[in-house]
């Protein structure tokens, strides 16, 4: 894929000011998923960016979802959804963070990670960490290892690298 048909995939982001909240700069990737040739451009570039030796993805709700099915149907890799409260029947752990306008918190489902498994976290955006470092202690508590993280977009004002021990982090773009 070349460098250019990636930028022109995600130059179709946008950016919806005070959304959800005030002061909130929403990133839209809608647009993104509606072309089909810009989707498959960031489909590959996140497949290059987890690499080898992975076992399983780790996909954050909701866009997440998007993202980690499609990539683990290119790769052929399980993956286990991480979900908001009150969505699964039975959960194998839960974790409460700080969002960067709130509070939340993420629960894995029961049996969708095994112990000794390496596994990738996927998600649209990486802001201020503090939704994968939750997916990540969830990954960990199952027994599995995190292999890094793989998002389109890193928003590096935010500093959520910083909230990740290390972790490797693979973003299509920073802004």
């Amino acid at each position: 894929m070349s460098g250019t048909q990636l930028d022109r995939a995600l130059d179709l982001i946008t950016e919806i000011p005070d959304f959800p909240e005030p002061g909130v700069l929403f990133r839209d990737l809608s647009p993104l998923f509606g072309d089909a040739t810009a989707f498959a451009s960031v489909i590959e570039a996140l497949g290059e960016a987890i690499g080898d030796g992975v076992d399983r993805l780790a996909a954050v709700e909701a866009r997440g979802f998007v993202l980690a099915a499609a990539l683990g149907y290119a790769r052929r890799l399980g993956v286990a959804l991480v979900r908001k409260p009150g969505k699964l029947p039975n959960v194998a752990g839960r974790v409460d963070y700080e969002l960067e306008y709130g509070k939340a918190s993420l629960e894995l489902p029961m049996g969708s990670v095994n112990a000794g498994e390496r596994v990738a976290i996927v998600d649209d955006v990486l802001a201020t960490g503090g939704t994968v470092a939750a997916t990540a202690e969830l990954i960990r508590s199952a027994g599995a290892e995190v292999t890094g993280v793989a998002v389109v977009l890193e928003l590096a004002e935010l500093g959520g690298r910083s909230r990740l021990d290390g972790l490797p982090v693979h973003a299509l773009r920073t802004v």
